[in-house]
């Protein structure tokens, strides 16, 4: 039995399943059994709501399943009462760190969250109001990081989680890392799929991160699905960082299933020579160490 993201073949950072804003294949458990049946251990997200609750669930079922909350204003927002009421939802002694969130339905980035900007994505609720519930970006009228992101931040120093930068541009991604370094320790931070032209990073950008070993810069299979960057890519993107995680960012419908994805997956990374070392490292070592309780 997979215990642990450290006793899996794989562990998937970023797997979507219902309920969230848009449908999803499949419910949270589903997508524990998929991922079990596969090897694979899986973090759930969702824009609408935390997934500490079912993952939890999910894992009284013996099912390889961790959980995370996203501070959209829908579900809470940027408060430290929210990431502490999923934190204890997510159970009181878990396998793994739970993922927090800054928002996802932002005005700030490139291609926000909105029924305009996902023609063919049909929402959960149809009743959901995306722009109403779009927060303006993380920065304040100066440029710099709100308050309430900052106190987030220093909360995240001293709780089981793993902070990660969501729909972030780039001038409010390197904020973030800049308020990290002060924190000092820096809570770990995953750079939400880090080169999609929404977050702005390109690999040199993650080279110039290197020697920052708190950072776990995300690349997802999403991202070359929807052609947003070219595969050729894939390569130099992953070996960019040491700390480079790769996810799916899937649960679409109209996207790969599980297997499929990783069989694609297999295939990308022979085609653009990512050799065997590093695959390992970016789709289990690096998720295992970073969602590590240790």
């Amino acid at each position: 039995m997979i215990t642990c993201p450290a006793d899996a073949e794989y562990v998937d950072v970023h797997y979507h399943a219902g309920p969230d804003l848009y449908r999803r294949r499949y419910t949270a458990a589903q997508a524990g059994r998929v991922h079990s049946e596969a090897g694979g251990w899986v973090v759930l997200k969702s824009h609408l709501t935390s997934t500490a609750a079912q993952a939890w669930e999910a894992r009284q079922e013996g099912l390889p399943v961790s959980g995370s909350v996203v501070l959209n204003e829908l579900s809470g927002g940027v408060r430290t009462s929210v990431v502490e009421q999923a934190v204890y939802a997510h159970g009181p002694e878990p396998p793994a760190r739970l993922i927090v969130y800054l928002p996802t339905l932002t005005r700030s980035a490139p291609g926000h969250h909105s029924p305009h900007h996902s023609p063919g994505r049909k929402l959960f609720h149809p009743a959901v109001e995306t722009e109403r519930w779009s927060s303006p970006g993380m920065l304040d009228d100066d440029g710099d990081l709100s308050s309430e992101v900052r106190e987030v931040m220093r909360s995240a120093r001293d709780l089981p989680v793993v902070l990660a930068t969501g729909h972030c541009n780039r001038q409010e991604t390197l904020r973030v890392i800049e308020e990290a370094e002060r924190l000092r320790p820096a809570p770990p931070l995953m750079l939400t799929h880090a080169t999609h032209p929404m977050s702005g990073l390109r690999a040199r950008d993650l080279a110039d991160l290197a020697t920052l070993r708190w950072i776990y810069p995300e690349t997802t299979a999403l991202t070359y699905l929807l052609r947003r960057r070219e595969l050729d890519e894939l390569a130099s993107v992953t070996s960019a960082h040491p700390g480079t995680v790769y996810s799916s960012d899937l649960g679409q419908p109209e996207q790969l299933d599980v297997r499929p994805w990783l069989e694609r997956t297999a295939r990308w990374f022979r085609v653009t020579a990512v050799d065997t070392a590093l695959a390992r490292r970016i789709t289990q070592g690096n998720p295992a160490e970073m969602l590590s309780l240790e």
